[in-house]
Order: C-alpha cells, then sequence, then structure tokens
C-alpha cells in the first residue's frame, strides 16, 4: 500500500502505540488521521501538537467509547466527512483488567470487531469504496507467551484468529481490504504497568519481568505496523518485540492428528 494521501482512522489513538501509529503514518505521508479515544483531555492535547507540527486540519479528535456501537458508528462517520474516505484502520484500543474482566472483553474483543465490521462497511469496493487496510493490535499474549492474566491473553488469541479469519476464504475478498494483526512484546504503555502488576499478584518481581520481556518503545511498534501496511499480505500475523524490527509469524493453518 502506498500511503500518501490516505486516511486513518486509530482507536485509542491518543497515548502509546496508537499515538505512536498516528505519528508514524503523518510521517510517512497520509494525508488525515481521526484520533479516536475515550480519553478527552490526551486526544486534544494529541491534535493539537500534531497539527501543529505537521499542518493545520492534518488530525482530528473523536471522543469515542468502543464499547458502544453508536460511538464507533459516529467516528467513522465523522471522518468520512471531514476528510471525504477512509483508508486505514487501526483497531488498538485495549486494556488489562482482571477484575473488570466483562468491560475488558467488551474493549479487547468486540471492540476489534466493531471497529473492523466499521472498516468493511467504509472501505468495501463493492459499495462505492476503495478497499484499504485493517490493523489490529493483539499481542504475544496472543501466540502463546502467558501475560499472568488468562481473560487478556484469551482476548488476544481471539484477536489474532478474527483477523486471520476475516483475510481468509471461504470469506469473500472482493471488498478490497486487507486484514493485518499486530503483536506487540511488552511495551512501555499503560498495559504495560498492568501486566507487570498481574505478575507481581502471583510473587514475580518487576525487575525479573523487566529482564525478562526487555521493554520497547511504542515508536518501534508503530513503525512495525508501518511496514506492515506498506508489505503485509491479508490474514498475516507480525510481532514487534524487544526493540528489533517486525517480523511475520506463520501459524498452522490446520492441526495434524
Amino acid at each position: 500500500m502506498d500511503l500518501n494521501g490516505k486516511i486513518a482512522l486509530v482507536t485509542g489513538g491518543a497515548h502509546g502505540i496508537g499515538l505512536a501509529t498516528v505519528n508514524q503514518l503523518l510521517k510517512n505521508g497520509i494525508k488525515g488521521v481521526s484520533i479516536c479515544d475515550i480519553a478527552a483531555d490526551l486526544g486534544e492535547q494529541a491534535v493539537e501538537s500534531i497539527n501543529k507540527e505537521y499542518g493545520k486540519g492534518r488530525a482530528i479528535f473523536i471522543k469515542t467509547d468502543v464499547t458502544k456501537q453508536s460511538d464507533l458508528e459516529e467516528a467513522f462517520k465523522k471522518t468520512k466527512q471531514h476528510f471525504g474516505g477512509i483508508d486505514i484502520v487501526v483497531n488498538n484500543a485495549g486494556i488489562i483488567k482482571d477484575s473488570q474482566w466483562e468491560l475488558m472483553i467488551n474493549i479487547n474483543v468486540n471492540g476489534v470487531v466493531r471497529g473492523t465490521e466499521l472498516a468493511v462497511k467504509y472501505m468495501d469496493k463493492n459499495k462505492g469504496g476503495h478497499g484499504g487496510a485493517v490493523v489490529n493490535l493483539a499481542s504475544v499474549a496472543g501466540l502463546g507467551l502467558k501475560s499472568a492474566s488468562p481473560a487478556y491473553d484469551g482476548s488476544k488469541y481471539f484477536v489474532v484468529g478474527y483477523t486471520r479469519s476475516m483475510g481468509s476464504p471461504p470469506l469473500d475478498q472482493s471488498h478490497g481490504v486487507r486484514f493485518l494483526c499486530m503483536c506487540p512484546g511488552l511495551t512501555d504503555t499503560p498495559i504495560a504497568d498492568g501486566v507487570i502488576e498481574h505478575y507481581e499478584i502471583h510473587h514475580v518481581s518487576r525487575n525479573l519481568i523487566l529482564d525478562k520481556f526487555a521493554m520497547q518503545q511504542p515508536d518501534n511498534v508503530a513503525q512495525g505496523i508501518i511496514h506492515m501496511l506498506k508489505e503485509g499480505a491479508t490474514a498475516s500475523v507480525w510481532v514487534s518485540d524487544r526493540s528489533r524490527p517486525v517480523y511475520e509469524v506463520q501459524l498452522p493453518d490446520v492441526v495434524k492428528n
């Protein structure tokens, strides 16, 4: 995908991996981006900073709770109205909180499905769209590495499987939308703090976790997302971990007897 002139919508875009992705998209030539987040103060600050750096009107903020279908529908509608279309959707919003596992599933799972379904609706070549790409944020916890939060791990397994299924037969792919899955390792975001807290509950020290998993910065993940958008095949799954370059992982299609 050539990113020049494209329009993006990023959930959880006001901070962390989401904001880093917004900046990388703009650096790589997109025309405009909607930052969709429940954190209004951070979102407004992000838009002010981005428009100052990249030019007035390049980013807009839309307060969005991904657990609410109406909020996401409004975010997509406003993005199209403001920029004229949508080419890239990054479903990044997520939390880790075992004590609120129903909310976590609603954000990490339902939010991704809602965002993906709306992306297809707006980008479908058969319905007036131009095709495009959806990036769903999972985690290395969705590939087998345990986070000490079973519900979180399960939600990320879902994102991996869902993204692969969306981009694979027998589903009709004539809509022209690619589906890509990013699995970050431990990254310097509030989710990383949550992962560490869950390990500490089980008497694993913070220092041991940091030594074992080698915290990376959000920009490493964002750079990986750019590479995926440019080069990744639909239904592909990628890992960004330990500040290394992003790489694609090959998962089996069939479990052998």
